[in-house]
């Protein structure tokens, strides 16, 4: 079961995605998701760093719920989330 322990995460100015991770049992994956799914969750985000870690943060609950599903999916060790994921 996927889960959430850590609230950490961090902006990637270079590949333009939010990282966090999460943990099923002693395993830690990795996800990564797209600045486009944030302005999609909220169009009115700012596009600085700051603006988009809140909007991530405010859309945690969501974004986690997406992961869970791409997670359930497919067994990896790092996923990418997109806007679709959200839709």
């Amino acid at each position: 079961m996927l889960n959430f322990p850590n609230a950490s995460r961090y902006y990637d100015p270079r590949q333009r995605h939010v990282r966090f991770w999460a943990h099923d049992s002693a395993l830690e994956i990795s996800f990564s998701l797209d600045t486009a799914a944030l302005f999609q969750l909220d169009p009115g985000t700012q596009a600085d760093e700051a603006g988009l870690l809140k909007t991530f943060d405010l859309n945690r609950t969501a974004i986690e719920k997406a992961a869970t599903r791409a997670y359930t999916r497919h067994h990896r060790g790092i996923y990418t989330l997109i806007a679709s994921d959200f839709v």
